[in-house]
C-alpha cells in the first residue's frame, strides 16, 4: 500500500465526525426535545447536538470540587454575610 493511501486510511476515523444513537426515548421526552428545539429554530438532532456541547464544556463535579478545594480564601461566612448585607442596602422600614 501506498504511503498516501496509507495515511488517509489511519486518518479517516480522527476526521469523521461521530455519531450517537439513543433508543427508546419515551414519548414525552422525545416532544419535550422537540418544543424545546422549536423554540429555538432547532430541530431535535440539532438541539441535542447544541445541548451535548454545552454538557461537554462544563466540568464534573469531581473537577469543579477539586478547583474550589484549591482555592486560598482566608473569608469566613460572616465576611460573605456582611458583603450580601452591603449589597442589599438597608432594610426597609
Amino acid at each position: 500500500m501506498a504511503l498516501q493511501q496509507r495515511c488517509r486510511s489511519a486518518c479517516y476515523g480522527a476526521r469523521m465526525p461521530r455519531t450517537v444513537q439513543i433508543r427508546d426515548l419515551d414519548d414525552q421526552v422525545y416532544e419535550a426535545l422537540a418544543r424545546r428545539g422549536a423554540e429555538v429554530g432547532l430541530s431535535v438532532p440539532e438541539y441535542l447536538r447544541k445541548e451535548a456541547e454545552r454538557l461537554a464544556a462544563r466540568p464534573t463535579v469531581a473537577e469543579w470540587l477539586d478547583r474550589t478545594r484549591r482555592r486560598s480564601d482566608a473569608r469566613t461566612p460572616r465576611d460573605t454575610l456582611e458583603a450580601l448585607d452591603e449589597l442589599r442596602g438597608n432594610w426597609p422600614s
